[in-house]
């Protein structure tokens, strides 16, 4: 590999699936997988193939699938856990076995309960077992942010010398300070003998907010491969967000001297899907995909952007997938504008019968709202592609909320072919109508989250709601949008159930593995 060329390692559907509530169907992680071949990203974490078996199915669908990417899947220092990640990895192009084992004295004495003698052995024996089953194996020193420095050397390279190609260095707590961390990972290259036969990585929490500092320290002194995320998701306050690594070192190439292979004009179409799929929206603020990241709302700096653009902007808006235009369509565009504006937004349908029911919905949107927007039409076959069956169907929503009275909601659902209508009041709208739907499917469920995202500007803006149940200690997001706010409540309510009877509910992925 050129010395000048990082590794982009995507963990969007492992570790950033690790976040509370951020649980993805296959077909989920499937729709963002190519979301991710098409960024050109280079490895894919496609999950934790023993976790469970949604887990050991993403995998494998995953890799029987994406074509150009390296499919990967995580497993403990285990030797079941590397044979079921082989087996989820066997029909890939490109497979990957990523095998991981605590380092720290903490973790050590704490966790594994294991003397660091025993540590390096079991590295070696998991290093082993895996370069038997795939020819790709990378391995991870967990905690490395708080280990010893000598250990790290002992291990990688008894870790190299079985076998594993790729090494990588995770802060796993988010403890590191960027200069600090550097000069780990250089004195790490400098002082390992085998060193160079090896690439170098790095996988940085965000919990001190440092994670990209961070991954660009480390790329400074010499690691070759970042592992991140799409919009920074993972557990706690999250991972290195892939958008800022990738587009820190395409604006600043003259200072850190290196390059990747992301096509940056697909980062936008990924930030959205994912943010639509796990119901966590991109605050406005963030860096590269958020709403406000290229506006300019100083009367100084609008008038510097319009005479010269690189006076307020370090890169453009085009660069990362925004565009000028958003405005897209209307009620009377046709079948084959629908089609190539899906084409230019890189939406692919499966089906012409997935066409013809995205149309149908965009024809039905376009009769409430007069403007349709590039995110609408995201929103839009977002809910065309959701693959799930529809035990409970939303009929007829009759809401009535006056000031000084309390809401009354009235509801008809169709569950499994029959219907079935209720009543409920509520401290407001929303509350009552999720206290109707309760009342005729009696889930049992606890509402964790409702979260509502507009879509676009206007007071005629489609709203997107999120709503997460909990039951027995497994969580599901339920997404629903619509131009009436109540009926997307009712909506993505009504989704939550219908995934939690198929079963898409899920526990914390490693949790369900230990």
């Amino acid at each position: 590999m050129s010395q000048d060329r990082v590794i982009i390692f995507d963990t969007t559907l492992r570790d950033g699936e690790q976040s509370p509530g951020a649980s993805m169907t296959k077909e989920e992680k499937l729709r963002i997988a190519k979301a991710l071949e098409k960024l050109k990203v280079d490895v894919i974490e496609a999950g934790f193939a023993i976790a469970s078996p949604g887990d050991f199915a993403a995998v494998k669908l995953i890799a029987n699938t994406i074509q150009d990417s390296t499919i990967c899947s995580l497993s403990r220092a285990m030797d079941a856990d590397i044979d079921r990640a082989a087996e989820a990895l066997a029909g890939a192009n490109h497979g990957r076995i990523h095998t991981f084992i605590a380092t720290s004295p903490i973790h050590m004495q704490h966790k594994l309960r294991l003397q660091p003698d025993q540590v390096v052995e079991q590295a070696v024996r998991a290093v082993t077992r895996a370069r038997n089953l795939c020819p790709d194996v990378e391995f991870s020193c967990e905690d490395a942010g708080r280990s010893e420095i000598d250990f790290l050397c002992r291990i990688i390279e008894a870790a190299i010398d079985a076998g594993a190609r790729t090494i990588n260095i995770p802060d796993t707590v988010g403890y590191a300070i960027p200069h600090q961390f550097g000069e780990m990972i250089r004195q790490i290259i400098q002082r390992v003998p085998n060193a160079d036969k090896a690439v170098f990585s790095v996988h940085c929490h965000n919990d001190l907010g440092l994670a990209v500092a961070n991954s660009l320290a480390a790329v400074t002194a010499g690691a070759r491969q970042v592992e991140c995320t799409i919009n920074g998701l993972g557990e706690r306050a999250g991972n290195a967000a892939l958008e800022e690594i990738v587009m820190a070192i395409r604006t600043r190439e003259d200072v850190l001297g290196v390059q990747t292979g992301i096509v940056t004009e697909n980062i936008l179409a990924a930030s959205r899907l994912v943010s639509g799929i796990t119901g966590f929206v991109v605050q406005p603020n963030k860096a590269i995909v958020g709403a406000n990241a290229f506006a300019h709302e100083s009367g100084i700096h609008q008038d510097g952007v319009l005479k010269h653009r690189e006076t307020y902007e370090i890169m453009s808006a085009q660069s990362v997938g925004w565009h000028t235009n958003k405005l897209s369509l209307g009620k009377l565009s046709g079948r084959n504008a629908f089609r190539s504006r899906l084409a230019e937004l890189g939406i692919e349908l499966q089906s012409e019968a997935d066409m013809n029911l995205a149309f149908a919905r965009f024809k039905e949107l376009a009769d409430k709202k007069h403007e349709i927007f590039d995110e609408d039409l995201q929103a839009l076959v977002s809910d065309t592609l959701t693959e799930v069956v529809e035990h409970v169907k939303l009929v007829y929503l009759d809401v009535a909320s006056r000031m000084g009275e309390t809401p009354q909601a009235r509801v008809v659902l169709n569950v499994d072919g029959l219907e079935r209508e209720a009543s409920a009041p509520g401290s407001g709208p929303v509350d009552a109508t999720f206290k109707a739907i309760e009342q005729i499917i009696c889930s049992d469920s606890i509402l964790q989250l409702y979260s509502v995202n507009a879509i676009t500007q206007g007071t005629d803006s489609q709203g997107e709601v999120t709503v997460r149940l909990e039951k027995a200690g497994r969580i599901v997001n339920g997404n629903g949008a619509d131009t009436d706010i109540v009926v997307a409540s009712a909506k993505a309510y009504i989704n939550a159930l219908n995934l939690m009877r198929e079963g898409a509910y899920r526990a914390h992925p490693q949790a369900a593995a230990v």
